[in-house]
Parts: structure tokens; sequence; C-alpha cells
């Protein structure tokens, strides 16, 4: 076992293993993402309540938001564990390349972006996950049997409560930022960097924190300002 400790004790394993969870929470956001667009079904939330019901209760969901929370877990206290140890130095947790490219405000402070998006994280878990588990919900029928309505949930939080929506586009813009820097960063700290393979990384990672927060900006902009 002291290959496991010497990974996550070391500066370096401490990258890998941030650099592993992290790609790991975006293939999570492009699923979750996915499953939201049933939203727009036009069934009035039929299909996204049916979605909604699975995603609660089926056993295999069970064990997988278990992996879902340790790796978020995972990577939220390893890039403290970086910043604080490299904050001297360099205050970015992932390896960056040194090919003269511009350095931004971002890119040096992914430690604050992330810590922003993790409070928004964990409203956004107050308005949608525990009340729809644990809180008084309203039913709706379809095809004979009764399901949390979370149409309605979500309808309800992004149509009455603006200053949510406000956060919850905010957060997306930060979110942009921190998948653009920390996509291809990742990548480099794995030792996955050439001069051919690089180019296709870094428009892959631009490409994803593009369509990942305008994907999610639908939800709150169409309650909003059309439903």
């Amino acid at each position: 076992m002291s290959w496991i400790t010497n990974t996550l004790t070391s500066s370096i394993g401490r990258k890998a293993t941030m650099s592993l969870t992290g790609l790991f929470l975006v293939s999570f956001l492009l699923v979750h993402l996915s499953g939201n667009f049933l939203l727009f079904k036009g069934d009035e939330g039929a299909a996204f309540n049916l979605y909604s019901n699975f995603m609660s209760t089926a056993p295999i969901i069970r064990v997988l938001e278990i992996g879902l929370l340790a790796g978020f877990l995972i990577h939220m206290i390893t890039a403290l564990m970086l910043t604080n140890k490299n904050k001297a130095a360099r205050p970015v947790g992932y390896a960056v390349s040194n090919n003269n490219k511009k350095v931004t405000w971002f890119s040096k402070n992914m430690g604050l972006s992330g810590s922003i998006v993790l409070v928004f994280l964990i409203i956004h878990l107050l308005n949608f996950y525990f009340p729809y588990h644990y809180a008084t919900m309203r039913y709706v029928n379809i095809e004979g049997e009764e399901y949390k309505d979370m149409f309605f949930l979500v309808a309800t939080v992004f149509k009455q409560e603006w200053w949510y929506s406000v956060l919850y586009l905010l957060a997306l813009v930060l979110l942009g930022f921190h998948l653009q820097h920390g996509f291809a960063s990742a990548f480099q700290t794995l030792g996955i960097e050439h001069k051919k393979y690089t180019p296709i990384i870094e428009g892959l990672g631009n490409l994803i924190s593009i369509i990942l927060p305008i994907g999610f900006a639908t939800m709150p902009l169409y309650f909003w300002l059309i439903y």
C-alpha cells in the first residue's frame, strides 16, 4: 500500500489525482446535462419526471452517487492541499505548460473559481436534491402512476427565485473558465502532451467550456423568461 500513500502525499501524485477526478467530474456534467434536456421535451415534464424518478430510485445510481461524492471531495481536498503547499511559488494546482502561453487571471486563480462553484453547488443541492428526496413534494400522475413532480420544482425555483437564476448564470461563467484551463491542464499533468494531439485536447477543452455553461444556462433562461 506504500505506493498509494506516496501517490496521495507527493505533489505529483496529488496533481494526478486532482486531474483524474476533474476529468471524471466533467463526464458527470455531460451526462447530467443530457438528462436535464428532457425539461424541454414539451410534455409538461413527464419524461423529466420519469428520468428523475429513475435517478433517485435505481440501485446502480445510488452506487454512482457515492463515487460522485467521493470524486468531488477528493478533487476539492487535493486542490486545497496543493494550493496551500504551492501558494508561494505557484498558485495553480494543475501542471501548466511553459509554451509562452498567456497566463490569465483565471488560470492563476483556479482555487478561487473552484471555491465559488462549490458554494453554488451547495446552494444547488439545497434547492433541488434535498427537497426532492426529503421534503414534501407535489405529485403528478403519469400513465396511471404517481411520481414526484421534479419538473414543477425546477420551474418554480427558476421562475420565482430570480436571485437564484442570476447566481446560477454567474456560477456557469466561472465554471466555463475553470473548465477552459483545467481540462487541458489535467491532460498535461497526466503526461499526455504532444505537438499533434495537444491542440486537439485544448480545442476540446475550449468546446466543453462553452457547451456545458451554455447548455445549463438554457434552463434558468427558459423558465425565467419564456415558460
